[in-house]
C-alpha cells in the first residue's frame, strides 16, 4: 500500500511540475507545486520507518537502504525548492527550472529504488541530463553554456561506461536483475579479466560524478550554476559513486580495482582540500572541499566500509547543501578574526591532543576487528583535537571555553544518536563482510598523517619554496578555464541597456 502511495505522489508531482510550465499557469501556484512535491518524500519516510524485510517489487528493490536515499534525494529537492520560490523570482527560467528541478530528483530517486539494471541505467542517465540542463539553465550567458558542455561531455562518457558495464554483466550471468545478477552463484560465472574489466568501466562511471581527479574539471566549471543547483549536486548525485559501489560491492570487493580506486581517491582528498585552503572564492572553497569529500567517501568503499560511506554521504549532502544556500550571505567585509591576535595558551593546545589521542586509541580498542577502524580511529582524534582548538582554546574567557565544550559534546551526541540510526536501519541492507587488507588500512592512515604534516609545515613557512610550489599548484588546479570566465556577463547587457532607456 505505500509503495503505490509512494509512485502515485511521484506521477502527481512531475505532472504538477509540466502543468507549471504553461504560461497561463499563474507564478502563485509555485507554491502548491512545493505542497505537493512535499507528499514523495512523506511516503518514503512512511516507508522507510514500516520496513520489516528486504522486498523484491517487479523491478523494484524496495529495502530500507533504497528508501533512505529516496528521502534522501527527495527531501533535499523539496528544501531547495522551497528556497528557490523567492531566490529565483524574476529569472526568465523561473517555470523550467522547477520543472527540471523535480524531474531531476525523481529520476534520481527511482534510480536507488530499481532492481533492474536497464532501468537503474535509464534513470541515472535521466539524472545526469537534468543536471546538465540546470546548469545551463541560463542559456543567454556563454559562460552557463560553457560549463553546461563540459558537464555534458563528461557526464556521456560516465553514463556510457556504467551502460557498458550493466550489458557486460548481463551478457555473462543472463539477468538483469540486480538482486539475481550479484549473487556468488551469477558472479562466479564470471572469470578474472571480466571481472576486473567491469569494475574498472564502473569505476570510471563513478568517479566522474564524484569529480575525483582526473576528471574535476566539470565541477569547477559549474560553479556559474545558480545556487540552489549547486546544492542539489549533493542530493545523491557528485555522491552517487558511495550508493553504486554499495549495490555493486559482492563484486567490487577483493578486485584490483580497489587499489586504483584507493590511490585515485587519495590523490582527489589532497588536490580538492587544497584547492578550499587557497581560493577565495566561496563557490570554489565549496567546490574544492566537495572534491576531498568525495575523494574521502571513495576511500571508504575500497576499504569495504559501505555503511560508512552510504553515513558520510547523507550528512555531507545535507551540510554541504546548507553552506551552498547560505552562500548568499557569504560576502561581507574582512575582519581579522581576534583569535588570530590571541597566543593561546600550550597547556589547553597540549590538552586538546592528548584527548584526541586518548579518544582515538579507546575508538581503536573498543571497535570491532575491522582495518577500517583504524582509519576511523585516527580520523576521530584529529577531528576532536580540531575541534577542540577551535571551541575551547580560542574561546573568549571562561564562558566561552564551557560553550564550546558543551557545543562539543552536545554534537557529538546527536552524530552519536544518528550514527546508531542509520546503522539499525541499513545493517541488513549494506555490505559489511569484507576486510580491506592491512596494507591498504596503513597507506590511508600515512597518507592523511604525511598530508596533515606537510600542510602543517608549508602554513608555517609561507616563505619557503615549498609554499609557493603548493599554493599555486592548487591555485591553478581550481581555476576555471579561460573560456569559462566572463568579468562582465554579456546576456545582461541588454537589460543594462534597457533600463538606461527607460
Amino acid at each position: 500500500m505505500l509503495v503505490l502511495l509512494f509512485f502515485i505522489t511521484l506521477s502527481v508531482a512531475c505532472l504538477s511540475g509540466l502543468i507549471f510550465l504553461h504560461p497561463k499557469i499563474p507564478l502563485r501556484y509555485v507554491r502548491i507545486h512545493i505542497c505537493i512535491v512535499a507528499l514523495p518524500p512523506l511516503a518514503s519516510l512512511l516507508a522507510l520507518i514500516n520496513t520489516s524485510m528486504n522486498e523484491v517489487v517487479g523491478p523494484w528493490n524496495l529495502d530500507s537502504l533504497a528508501w533512505l536515499l529516496a528521502l534522501f534525494v527527495l527531501s533535499m529537492g523539496l528544501i531547495i525548492q522551497r528556497f528557490s520560490v523567492r531566490y529565483l523570482i524574476g529569472d526568465h527560467s523561473y517555470r523550467k527550472y522547477f520543472t527540471l528541478f523535480t524531474f531531476t530528483t525523481v529520476v534520481a530517486s527511482m534510480a536507488w529504488l530499481s532492481d533492474d539494471l536497464r532501468l537503474m541505467v535509464i534513470c541515472w542517465g535521466g539524472t545526469l541530463l537534468g543536471l546538465t540542463l540546470l546548469i545551463r539553465l541560463n542559456r543567454s550567458w556563454k559562460v552557463a553554456n560553457e560549463a553546461a558542455k563540459v558537464t555534458g561531455r563528461f557526464f556521456t562518457i560516465s553514463w556510457i561506461a556504467l551502460l557498458s558495464a550493466v550489458v557486460w554483466l548481463y551478457l555473462v550471468t543472463g539477468q538483469w536483475q540486480i538482486s539475481f545478477a550479484l549473487t556468488d552463484n551469477s558472479l562466479g560465472q564470471l572469470g578474472p579479466m571480466e571481472r576486473t574489466g567491469i569494475n574498472l568501466l564502473i569505476l570510471l562511471a563513478v568517479m566522474i560524478p564524484a569529480a575525483q581527479w582526473p576528471f574535476q574539471r566539470w565541477l569547477i566549471e559549474s560553479v556559474v550554476a545558480p545556487t540552489p543547483v549547486s546544492a542539489i549536486m549533493h542530493a545523491g548525485l557528485v555522491n552517487a559513486g558511495g550508493i553504486i559501489l554499495t549495490r555493486f560491492s559482492s563484486l567490487f570487493n577483493g578486485d584490483m580495482m580497489q587499489i586504483l580506486l584507493l590511490i585515485l581517491a587519495s590523490i582527489s582528498v589532497f588536490i580538492g582540500t587544497g584547492i578550499s585552503l587557497v581560493h577565495v572564492d566561496y563557490k570554489r572553497q565549496l567546490v574544492g572541499s566537495t572534491i576531498a569529500q568525495m575523494g574521502f567517501m571513495l576511500i571508504q568503499c575500497a576499504l569495504g566500509a559501505y555503511l560508512a560511506a552510504i553515513i558520510h554521504l547523507v550528512l555531507h549532502g545535507l551540510f554541504k547543501a546548507t553552506l551552498f544556500l547560505q552562500a548568499g550571505s557569504a560576502a561581507h567585509g574582512y575582519h581579522a578574526p581576534s583569535s588570530l591576535n590571541e597566543k593561546p595558551s600550550n597547556l589547553w593546545m597540549m590538552s586538546g591532543r592528548v584527548l584526541g589521542l586518548l579518544a582515538g586509541v579507546a575508538f581503536w580498542f573498543m571497535a570491532s576487528d575491522d582495518g577500517y577502524q583504524l582509519v576511523s580511529a585516527v580520523i576521530l582524534g584529529w577531528s576532536l583535537s580540531v575541534s577542540w582548538t577551535q571551541l575551547v582554546v580560542f574561546g573568549k574567557g571562561r564562558i566561552g571555553k564551557i560553550a564550546g565544550l558543551a557545543f562539543m559534546i552536545g554534537f557529538s551526541g546527536v552524530y552519536f544518536f544518528i550514527h546508531d540510526l542509520f546503522y539499525q536501519w541499513l545493517q541488513t541492507t549494506v555490505s559489511q563482510s569484507f576486510q580491506p587488507p592491512m596494507w591498504a588500512v596503513i597507506f590511508v592512515v600515512c597518507f592523511l598523517l604525511v598530508g596533515h604534516a606537510i600542510g602543517a609545515l608549508a602554513v608555517r613557512k609561507q616563505s619557503s619554496t615549498l609554499f609557493a610550489v603548493l599554493y599555486l599548484w592548487f591555485v591553478r588546479f581550481g581555476e576555471a578555464q579561460p573560456k569559462s570566465v566572463e568579468s562582465h556577463p554579456n546576456y545582461l547587457k541588454k537589460f543594462i541597456h534597457q533600463g538606461g532607456n527607460q
